[in-house]
This record gives C-alpha cells, sequence and structure tokens, in this order.
C-alpha cells in the first residue's frame, strides 16, 4: 500500500503520516501487532471460560466461522506471506493456533500424535477453505450449504463427548 494513497483516503497529508509512523513497514508492523493482539483476545480469550474441550473446539468452530470480518483479514495476510513482518507474524499465529487446537484435542482425549494431525488438519481445513473461497473464487454457497459444510467439518473433526 502506498502511502500517498493511504493518507489520501484517511483524508490526512503524507507528513500527517509520518508524524505517527516513521515509515511505511512502522505502519505494517503496528497493525501486525494490533491484530495479532485482538486475535488472540477476541478468539481465544472467549474460549478459555469453556471448561469442556469440545463445547470449546465446537464454540471455536463457530466463532471462527461466523467472522467474515476477519476471514478477509486473515485471507489478505496470506496474500502477503512474502513480506518479512508478515510471515513472522502468519508464522506465530498458525503456531498458536495450532497448539491450541492440539490441547484441545489432547484435553478432549486424543493421544498426542493424533492431537496434532487432528489440529493441523482442522487448521488446514480454515485456511483451504479460506484460500478456495476468497481468493479463487470458489466455491460459491448460499449461507445455509455454508451452514451445512460448517456443521459438517464439526462433526468430521471435533470427537463426539459420549
Amino acid at each position: 500500500i502506498a502511502i500517498e494513497v493511504l493518507a489520501k483516503r484517511l483524508g490526512v497529508t503524507k507528513g500527517s503520516f509520518y508524524w505517527h509512523y516513521v515509515s511505511r513497514d512502522a505502519l505494517i508492523q503496528a497493525a501486525l501487532e494490533l491484530w495479532e493482539s485482538q486475535e488472540q483476545e477476541q478468539v481465544f480469550g472467549k474460549l478459555d471460560a469453556l471448561p469442556d474441550p469440545q463445547a470449546r473446539l465446537t464454540a471455536l468452530v463457530g466463532l471462527i466461522a461466523d467472522d467474515i470480518k476477519a476471514h478477509k483479514i486473515y485471507s489478505e495476510l496470506l496474500k502477503a506471506v512474502d513480506h518479512p513482518m508478515v510471515k513472522l507474524v502468519l508464522a506465530r499465529i498458525s503456531r498458536k493456533r495450532i497448539e491450541y487446537l492440539t490441547a484441545s484435542f489432547r484435553q478432549a482425549g486424543m493421544p498426542r500424535q493424533m492431537a496434532i494431525n487432528r489440529a493441523r488438519l482442522t487448521y488446514s481445513a480454515y485456511a483451504g477453505f479460506l484460500q478456495l473461497n476468497l481468493q479463487l473464487g470458489y466455491p460459491k454457497i448460499s449461507h445455509d450449504e455454508y451452514d451445512q459444510f460448517v456443521a459438517h467439518l464439526t462433526e468430521t473433526l471435533i470427537p463426539s463427548s459420549g
């Protein structure tokens, strides 16, 4: 993103921008740090209160599935993964997400390696669906079909408590 274009869209001067951020990279770093901290609070903070691992995993899928804004941001970040700062943050967030999923699957009674594999599969399903849907425009599905997909994903990946 060009600073001149951004400043114009925000209705500020280029000089005003540089008063707040010393460089374009400083803006990118600040935006990534904000996104990462909000991600932790908004997603994992809400789920930590759920003691039952199946309920926590089900709530996680539902929370993520319904957050269209987060899908768009994550999809855009995936497109920019060649940028060194973006790559570092995405790697860190991905590691945290997979660790969180792994711990939840372990708490649900899965052996360690199975929990790791299930966490990777769950996260890959999320990232892959975003890439197919937002970046490639496939598949075009209705809200009902999307809800059915999310229900199927939940039933397939999250072990029942029985």
